[in-house]
């Protein structure tokens, strides 16, 4: 654990993240407006219990460590569980702190068909999808008339693009539905056609979209994510209707910082593909960090900051 340990404004860092682009420009940015106010925490460095009653906080040395007034965390989505991460953002949420992103929210985009339940709710667009609780893969294949075709196949918890496929029909799901792993359910989603291969990120900050980019998958694959070897475009403010769409999904789930990826419609118009608590960002969207440390100011008694 690194920083003070009263510090007011906790980075908090999951296990993975630690080396990521995105944390080195947050703790750029988070120093640079907070100073010692500022602590760089990881999730493996804290205790949590009960002592005497109240609700404890400890080092792993043994030292009390006191709750920050606000959190912002830095997680692997896939990986992100109750019993670990959460249990943890729990605990600094009853003793005071205020999370930037809530925890019912954070839970929301990590289970894809959670997000896409509040989504349909409040009316906005969202591709026909389909899934299910622990009925066996095959019979939800084989249910006459379900299953779009074609669709694209995602797993209910999946990250960076991984675990997404295109299926043109039942046929070949049924050819490999032995070969896919069952830790968690499937979606089978409505195909976009006329968004093969790229899709919009907008990153929201606090009911405001502070960037977006256009992102193109390399060669023919289905996804434009980054981190499966796409390019970004920045556009900002050449969608707004777009824009406006990821603003009002993000205040939806209830969140503050937001990563909302749009597919492509024929008609000129968007459909949302899937929200991220746990967004990123390249160099060219310079404008998120300070955005996200704007909010963190925002949550402090006052709105101040340490250089207020």
């Amino acid at each position: 654990m690194t920083g003070a340990p009263r510090a007011d404004v906790w980075l908090l860092l999951g296990h993975g993240v630690e080396e990521s682009p995105v944390v080195r420009r947050l703790r750029a940015a988070f120093a640079e407006e907070f100073g010692p106010r500022c602590a760089v925490v990881r999730t493996a460095d804290l205790l949590l219990g009960v002592r005497t009653g109240r609700l404890s906080l400890h080092a792993l040395d043994g030292r009390p460590v006191a709750a920050p007034r606000v959190v912002f965390a830095r997680m692997m989505s896939p990986g992100l569980g109750a019993d670990r991460e959460i249990t943890l953002l729990r605990h600094l949420e009853a003793l005071d702190a205020v999370l930037v992103n809530p925890i019912d929210s954070v839970m929301a985009c990590v289970n894809k068909v959670w997000q896409l339940q509040q989504l349909a709710l409040a009316g906005l667009p969202v591709p026909d999808t389909l899934s299910y609780a622990d009925a066996p893969l095959e019979a939800v294949v084989d249910a006459p008339g379900m299953v779009p075709e074609p669709c694209v196949v995602k797993a209910v918890r999946g990250h960076r693009g991984r675990r997404v496929f295109l299926a043109p029909d039942t046929a070949m799901l049924r050819d490999v539905q032995g070969s896919l792993r069952h830790e968690t359910p499937y979606l089978f989603q409505e195909y976009v056609a006329h968004s093969h291969g790229r899709d919009l990120r907008v990153v929201v900050v606090d009911g405001r979209a502070v960037a977006a980019q256009t992102r193109t998958g390399g060669g023919t694959g289905l996804t434009s994510n980054l981190a499966r070897g796409g390019t970004a475009t920045p556009c900002p403010g050449r969608h707004p209707r777009a824009e406006a769409l990821a603003v009002r999904a993000a205040e939806v789930l209830g969140l503050a910082v937001a990563g909302v990826d749009l597919l492509f419609a024929p008609d000129g118009e968007f459909v949302l593909c899937e929200v991220n608590a746990n967004v990123g960002w390249g160099e060219a969207m310079d404008e998120v960090a300070p955005a996200v440390v704007a909010a963190c100011a925002a949550r402090l008694p006052g709105g101040a900051s340490s250089t207020g």
